[in-house]
């Protein structure tokens, strides 16, 4: 099987990349070396990660005239962050990210979420009670400002993330350029069936973040799932003499799916990039598919009033009420 998918914009994105969310200062530099030297062809960055300086010093070792790789061989993507959507500030955000990664060009840009938070220096803008600070922004508007980084040369391409499928057709309704990928959570415990099929039918190819379920997120709970835990999944490792998280990542990537698993050790990194010398059996993808539950673990519910809703459910776009 190839090891990449072409997108709409005939751009070549590797299947599987290393994703730097929660890598903590002073460990992104060196996983993101472990993985280029490694053999990965694809970064995934965003700015309210706070590492991209730290990415950038990375890919400057590694990327460039006289380095190991030529700039056009390694994919990097990037994120506008919440409050960012203004059209006004969307170039100058892009900018701070090329500048923090030492590069001319992202190959992708993705409007994080849908939802706007209120402009400023503060990546959480918050009211007195803690409760999040929205801006009415919308995402269309969002999108407009940047197409005109695509123009530019800033960009090769743009696409979503955490948009559900009524977003992505109000966003295709209006697009000059399309959005390439939407970058979503997925793993076998939240398949997003529904969402690939539609993503399928608009060319938008479909990025799975936190695919080996996220267990090291700060707000797990000892009563939560654990994914890679799971006994069927061990047993389907077993048979294959692959680990449970090679048999997700090969799963996904058999789907069509790009993986961004993030990790910050070597022996880990190169683990999760040998996934494409064995397959599954069709009859090992349908089993894994059963395993869905639709559990999201990266959006956490909070105690209101004495139930659980959704953390940032009150946004007007928030994404996750829709069924997909």
């Amino acid at each position: 099987m190839s090891t990449f998918v072409t997108l709409s914009s005939g751009q070549r994105m590797p299947l599987v990349g290393l994703g730097t969310w929660k890598s903590a200062p002073g460990q992104v530099k060196q996983a993101v070396l472990a993985a280029l030297d490694g053999g990965y062809r694809h970064i995934d960055c965003a700015a309210v990660y706070g590492n991209e300086q730290e990415v950038g010093d990375a890919l400057a070792l590694r990327v460039g005239p006289g380095k190991a790789l030529r700039r056009d061989e390694v994919f990097v993507t990037s994120k506008l962050w919440n409050t960012k959507h203004d059209p006004k500030d969307v170039e100058e955000a892009c900018r701070s990210s090329l500048t923090h990664l030492g590069l001319s060009y992202l190959d992708l840009y993705l409007m994080h979420w849908p939802m706007a938070f209120k402009r400023g220096k503060e990546l959480m803008p918050r009211r007195d009670d803690g409760s999040i600070c929205y801006s009415d922004t919308h995402y269309r508007d969002t999108w407009k400002a940047m197409e005109n980084l695509v123009d530019k040369g800033l960009v090769k391409a743009i696409g979503l993330s955490n948009f559900n499928a009524r977003q992505i057709d109000d966003i295709i309704a209006i697009a000059r350029h399309k959005p390439v990928v939407n970058q979503v959570e997925c793993h076998p415990y939240l398949s997003q069936a529904d969402l690939l099929s539609h993503c399928r039918s608009l060319a938008v190819c479909v990025t799975a973040y936190s695919p080996l379920g996220s267990g090291d997120r700060p707000w797990a709970s000892p009563e939560e799932p654990s994914l890679l835990a799971d006994p069927r999944l061990g047993a389907i490792a077993e048979r294959y003499q692959k680990s449970p998280a090679q048999v997700i990542l090969r799963w996904n990537v058999q789907r069509g799916v790009v993986c961004i698993p993030k990790s910050v050790t070597a022996s880990r990194i190169q683990e999760n990039l040998r996934v494409f010398d064995f397959s599954l059996s069709p009859e090992d993808i349908r089993l894994i598919d059963s395993f869905n539950r639709n559990t999201r673990f990266i959006i956490p519910t909070v105690e209101k009033d004495g139930k659980k809703v959704w953390r940032d459910g009150e946004h007007p776009h928030f994404p996750f009420h829709d069924p997909y």
